[in-house]
């Protein structure tokens, strides 16, 4: 699929939907607030139990040489349309720890939440610009972002996903030290092709043409995006060569009141958390920055 170009503006002041009353209890409701809400826990999967998950060699719980056995086996396996998956619950999903079968994001509910509360906190300041993704897998966190739009009323900003939608990068260990020895490169079920995010936009019909997608190594996508506002900026790229180059491309086009969201800051051994420190400390930025879970953090951008 082809990136769509063009850049859209600003919105006009958002306009709420009605609130509805619940029947048992007489409360005022609000039904995007009730969709959104929904929509979090069918990406996630924690609505319905996704049963099973899949065996992840990247997981720290592997050593070394079982992850030299297993890459073999998953190969062979894949060929003839079998794989490798154990029963589970949704224990770990509402944060994260996991590697669903069936969901589309890995995130968890408390990182959607996140994502739900600056969407709706730019809408609420009319802070201009549109909402990105560097680094979407199978789309569900930039779905969310549509989601967000369509529920509150906005008919102007646009979801840019962008990733390589092959997986990560090989490590280049003579530019970024930090990612020496990273093997996310290797693992199958990172690599997520852009029909595949495309149909899953499309399951949920939110798909259209305020859905971009920007297909290729950031490095060689990002400097060059035809983005000229940003409002919320969510980096999931893991590595320290994936969010220094998101960062250093897109910090710019971000408006004061709007957020940069790091998914991985506090994960490791990600290289993302060490490249927000040298970005944030090189370009003098005080903002708070604040912890989500275990994992992600994010600051408002204030000037």
């Amino acid at each position: 699929m082809a990136t769509m170009p063009g850049v859209v503006g600003g919105p006009e002041p958002v306009q709420y939907r009605t609130a509805v009353l619940d029947g048992a209890s007489g409360a005022r409701t609000d039904a995007a607030e009730l969709y959104l809400d929904l929509l979090k826990r069918c990406l996630t999967r924690t609505l319905h139990e996704d049963p099973y998950r899949r065996i992840d060699p990247m997981r720290r719980t592997w050593k070394r040489a079982g992850y030299r056995a297993y890459l073999p086996l998953h190969k062979a396996l894949s060929r003839a349309g079998v794989e490798l998956v154990r029963v589970v619950g949704a224990n770990g999903r509402s944060d994260g720890r996991d590697v669903p079968a069936l969901a589309e994001t890995m995130v968890g509910l408390e990182r959607l939440d996140n994502l739900h509360a600056c969407i709706r906190g730019v809408l609420e300041q009319n802070v201009p610009g549109d909402l990105l993704e560097a680094g979407v897998w199978r789309g569900g966190a930039s779905i969310f972002m549509r989601a967000a739009l369509e529920a509150y009323g906005d008919e102007e900003r646009v979801v840019w996903a962008a990733d390589s939608f092959a997986g990560l990068p090989p490590p280049d260990a003579d530019r970024y030290p930090d990612d020496q020895g990273d093997t996310f490169y290797r693992n199958p079920h990172l690599a997520i092709s852009v029909e595949q995010v495309a149909e899953n936009f499309q399951r949920y019909g939110l798909l259209d043409e305020r859905v971009r997608f920007l297909e290729g190594w950031f490095r060689d996508t990002l400097p060059h995006a035809p983005v000229d506002r940003v409002a919320v900026l969510r980096l999931d790229g893991d590595m320290y060569e994936s969010t220094i180059v998101a960062l250093e491309a897109l910090y710019d086009k971000v408006l004061p009141g709007g957020y940069v969201i790091v998914d991985d800051y506090f994960a490791v051994p990600t290289g993302a958390g060490r490249a927000t420190d040298d970005f944030r400390r090189a370009r003098g930025i005080e903002e708070e920055l604040v912890r989500i879970d275990w994992a992600g953090a994010y600051w408002k951008r204030l000037r």
